[in-house]
């Protein structure tokens, strides 16, 4: 069941990639997953696979490390949010993962894309 609920993770997150890239127009070329999932390693790497794209994960204190960088540049204590992003990238430890076998993700991409989700609207 676990493995089904991090496939579902990953097939949603190849989604919403190839949405926000039609949306923009651009390619994005890394993933980046925060918080607690950036611990789960299986996680990390069906999204690398799912995706084709290399993923970075970490920190998994995500939330705090942003709520001090912005009291750090309200404070004055950094001069710009880029400042603050490279000091937190040099302070925490990242993991990469990167992409692997893409036949079976594509197959399984396929089979999600048919599936018809129920909205409010269905069940009314």
């Amino acid at each position: 069941m676990i493995r089904c609920c991090l496939e579902s993770l990953a097939l949603n997150y190849r989604r919403a990639l190839e949405d926000l890239e039609r949306l923009t127009g651009k390619p994005l070329q890394t993933i980046r997953i925060v918080g607690g999932g950036s611990r789960n390693h299986l996680l990390c790497q069906f999204t690398a696979d799912a995706c084709q794209r290399p993923v970075v994960a970490g920190p998994f204190e995500a939330t705090a490390l942003g709520n001090v960088l912005l009291q750090a540049l309200a404070t004055g204590h950094l001069p710009d949010i880029a400042t603050g992003r490279k000091t937190i990238a040099a302070s925490i430890e990242q993991q990469y993962f990167e992409p692997g076998s893409k036949n079976f993700w594509d197959e399984a991409y396929g089979r999600f894309e048919n599936l018809k989700f129920l909205t409010v609207s269905d069940m009314q």
